[in-house]
């Protein structure tokens, strides 16, 4: 019996989401969250899709990646898709920094481990969970291929010109400073998606993919190639996001730690946790903001212009950069549902062949779909993102040859 079994782990600092997909299909077997690792409320919520059974979910302390994987392994079991299963090809992991070094899906071994570790310091909120995660799933099965997918790697084709930062040369190299990106198994799967919607081949197809969640960023994609993204060194620059504020003057840290008395710590808490939409109104949720705007609430209403504001300038500059646009794709969970954004972040770009038709705006819909009028210059797109999809192709494309 040929291997064909994913399994996708997505290791945060107290969850682990988690799926399983047959390949022969890509097709999903179960999909599953555990959240609130190492508290006395801990939760595990299951759906066995294969089965058709119900969602199952329990709660009780479970104290840390180790025991998560268990009681995912656990749960997978109850429903005859063990880890000890002989069609489980591979175990995918989303690893958000790779460096310069992972440009590709990788199987980990202990130099990659090692090299990964070596990266904690430019994402020491991420790294770290994704490091749990490979080890606990490396003790767990050692025999089973361990594949690392890199949030990072899609954007190491950006030339030097949009990966390098204008600081002395000498000492970014040392210190490994340059624009890296993330959210990348995202861009990759939908610019690939959005030329499929317009039914031609990803190298034939330029598109500005916008990933807009309550992290959120873009990207500049010329034939299938990143060219420029809107995250840097970390996840904090770009877009204005849910907490986080995004591009911002440098010398602003300077002026917070001298003249506001603030360490680096509450600057850096400041800038990733208490800035973006939370910082301006109080609040992250889209939904909420726009309930608070109907109401006419202008520190809402402010919020949204700003984030609009900052989303319209990234849309004309990867214009520029591409020289040719055939696509704008929206895609996350704010741009999947938020339909007012995505008519207020293309408004007035109608010379540069950009609009939306509000019928087809207004549409709630799980498929990807264009929202621009028919002859646009310009296709405007909503396509869902799929992550775990997109980790589970990276993965059985390395391994599941030799499972075949």
């Amino acid at each position: 019996m040929s291997a064909s079994r994913v399994l996708v782990l997505n290791s945060g600092s107290s969850s682990v989401k988690y799926q399983l997909l047959d390949m022969t299909d890509r097709s999903r077997l179960a999909v599953g969250l555990v959240e609130r690792i190492g508290e006395e409320t801990s939760r595990l919520k299951h759906s066995p899709l294969a089965t058709g059974g119900a969602a199952r979910e329990t709660t009780g302390p479970i104290a840390d990646h180790e025991a998560a994987l268990k009681a995912v392994a656990g749960e997978l079991a109850k429903d005859g898709l063990g880890l000890d299963s002989p069609e489980l090809a591979a175990i995918g992991h989303r690893v958000v920094h790779g460096g310069q070094l992972f440009t590709e899906p990788t199987i980990v071994d202990d130099a990659v481990l090692a090299e990964i570790e070596r990266l904690v310091p430019v994402a020491p909120l991420h790294n770290p969970a994704n490091l749990t995660g490979l080890r606990t799933a490396r003790a767990l099965r050692p025999d089973l291929p361990q594949v690392a997918v890199f949030d990072t790697a899609f954007h190491t084709t950006m030339p030097e010109s949009a990966a390098r930062y204008a600081i002395d040369v000498r000492t970014a190299d040392e210190h490994r400073i340059r624009r890296y990106g993330f959210h990348g198994t995202s861009h990759a799967y939908v610019s690939r998606a959005t030329a499929a919607l317009l039914r031609r081949e990803p190298e034939d197809v330029n598109v500005i993919v916008l990933h807009l969640g309550n992290g959120a960023s873009a990207s500049a994609v010329r034939g299938g190639r990143c060219v420029d993204t809107s995250m840097g060194l970390t996840p904090l620059e770009g877009l204005v996001m849910g907490t986080r504020s995004g591009d911002l003057d440098p010398a602003v840290i300077f002026h917070l730690m001298r003249v506001g008395g603030m360490s680096a710590d509450e600057v850096d808490t400041l800038l990733n946790k208490r800035s973006g939409l939370i910082g301006l109104c109080g609040d992250n949720d889209m939904r909420e903001i726009r309930r608070r705007i109907d109401e006419g609430d202008e520190r809402a209403r402010l919020a949204f212009d700003i984030y609009i504001h900052r989303l319209r300038k990234y849309i004309g500059a990867y214009y520029a950069v591409l020289g040719r646009v055939d696509a704008v794709a929206f895609t996350a969970g704010v741009g999947e549902n938020a339909a007012p954004v995505r008519e207020a972040a293309v408004a007035g770009l109608e010379s540069l062949g950009l609009a939306v038709d509000g019928g087809l705006n207004a549409v709630r819909s799980d498929a990807a779909r264009l929202i621009s009028p028919a002859g646009s210059a310009v296709a405007v797109a909503v396509v869902p993102t799929d992550e775990e999809l997109e980790i589970a192709d990276q993965t059985y494309a390395l391994v599941g040859t030799g499972n075949a």
